[in-house]
């Protein structure tokens, strides 16, 4: 490990934004269409007195951190405003210390504050990751290099204190050898009220995007699908059985993952759905295309009980029951044997969890664990380049991106701020009906200029006199 600088967090500023959406988004039952992207700009210090800005975004989707059907989608985002303003405020308290000292220092009293106020371990998670990613990104600033050489370098001053199972693991080499590739695989989420074909819309949009699975896959070349399922076994059979039937009608070759969102009761409850699936003769060819099973039990039990029969005959992760750092260790005692990678639930976890999952495969001498890059409806810009960032760094070969698909380009963000991100990242993004939109070829993004830019994955500085404060 190089020097690692000690820095203090001087300023915090919170902003917001709303995007417009195309249609509209379901997580399980819940149905959102609107939101509000929350933006964070923060100064440090460090200890020759040098300064440097940093930026970080993430959108405020209601009914995923929290599901709780008693509260409205307002309500939701609100819980996520008052995460980032604690989140802020404490680490504004921190002191001096290395970039993940810093997080180190503040996550056990943020998530206490969060528990208190009734946020649950996720959406304290989304405003310490906010947090977190701004610093990580003005330090990159502050010292000209990008997020990939903080980490080669250890920088971020990352060590086990957060995740004691570490202690003795060599996390320096480990990170010396972690690099953003030049491009990833775009995995298109297939949502559970997603037009399939043509007939299955109502009225079309007409605005030049794809709408449907077939003009989604003639588009963008997609070869990587995530499939949501409803926790309705019959139901859920039925519309894997159209998915699948356009799949393997118009691709020679493609790879799937599901997910369940929380919506099945338990292990058995799976286990019912997986020998329906393998009933099935026209999922044969989707059934042999899986990948994993996406948390398909609700959180408040999915950690309660083992899954080993679930296990044994499909690769099942967490997602929502991934509340800290400690989420995964739990969940591999269980049976679980993959756990996926957000943004909004934490740069430093998904590195740790990464380092363990490189651990646990040697200790077992095989790739029986494995981490996946999921999208919260990251939106293009600064959000969804920390995000790629991140992903590359952890190894995904292919990512989950679906906001774009709900979202028309940099929708919301005014017209300077998109060409600005389409001159400096004109391998990302490609200009199309008067909109800067993601630039998906052959299934794949590009991540040369994001990899190689100063920071954390983005050169442009976003137009805050476009923003609000945060409500």
């Amino acid at each position: 490990m190089t020097s690692t600088p000690r820095i203090r967090l001087i300023a915090a500023d919170a902003f917001e934004r709303p995007v417009p959406f195309r249609f509209a988004f379901r997580f399980g039952a819940a149905e959102v269409t609107s939101a509000a992207q929350a933006f964070l700009r923060v100064r440090i210090k460090d200890e020759a007195g040098r300064e440097a800005v940093g930026w970080s975004a993430e959108m405020m989707m209601p009914k995923w951190f929290d599901k709780s059907p008693e509260l409205s989608p307002d309500e939701n985002t609100d819980q996520l405003r008052t995460s980032l303003r604690l989140a802020k405020n404490v680490m504004l308290t921190a002191g001096a210390d290395t970039a993940f000292g810093l997080h180190a220092a503040v996550e056990p009293a943020h998530h206490a504050a969060c528990e208190r106020a009734g946020l649950n371990g996720l959406i304290a998670s989304f405003g310490l990751a906010l947090v977190d990613r701004a610093v990580i990104d003005a330090l990159g600033r502050l010292r000209g290099v990008s997020a990939q050489k903080l980490v080669n370098d250890n920088s971020l001053g990352i060590d086990a204190r957060t995740a004691p199972d570490l202690a003795g693991f060599d996390l320096d080499a480990f990170f010396a050898d972690l690099s953003v590739p030049d491009t990833i695989e775009v995995r298109h989420t297939v949502g559970l009220g997603d037009a399939l074909e043509a007939g299955d819309l109502a009225r079309h949009l007409n605005d030049g995007l794809p709408e449907t699975l077939e003009e989604v896959v003639a588009a963008y070349g997609h070869r990587y699908f995530k499939l949501k399922i409803s926790g309705d076994v019959m139901a859920d059979v039925a519309r894997l059985t159209r998915i699948a039937a356009v799949l393997d009608r118009l691709l020679p070759d493609y790879r799937a993952t599901l997910d369940g969102n929380e919506q099945y009761e338990d292990e058995a409850h799976v286990l019912a759905l997986l020998d329906a699936v393998e009933a099935e003769p026209k999922l044969a060819r989707l059934r042999e295309r899986l990948l994993f099973l996406e948390q398909p039990i609700a959180r408040a039990t999915a950690l309660a009980s083992p899954v080993t029969k679930l296990a044994a005959r499909i690769a099942v992760e967490v997602d929502e029951s991934d509340a800290d750092i400690g989420s995964f260790v739990t969940a591999k005692g269980l049976g679980y044997t993959g756990i996926s990678s957000k943004s909004c639930k934490g740069f430093y976890r998904a590195l740790l969890n990464r380092a363990r999952m490189a651990k646990w495969n040697a200790e077992a001498g095989s790739e029986a664990y494995f981490m996946s890059a999921e999208d919260l409806t990251t939106q293009a810009g600064i959000g969804i380049q920390q995000d790629l960032a991140l992903a590359g760094l952890i190894g995904a070969e292919h990512i989950e991106r679906n906001g774009h698909h709900f979202v028309d380009g940099m929708a919301g963000a005014p017209e300077v701020e998109a060409t600005s991100y389409l001159a400096a990242h004109g391998d990302l993004y490609r200009e199309a009906d008067g909109r800067t939109r993601l630039n998906i070829h052959g299934g794949r993004l590009s991540l040369g200029t994001l990899a190689g830019a100063v920071g954390l994955g983005s050169a442009v500085e976003p137009e805050w006199s476009a923003m609000q404060p945060l409500a």
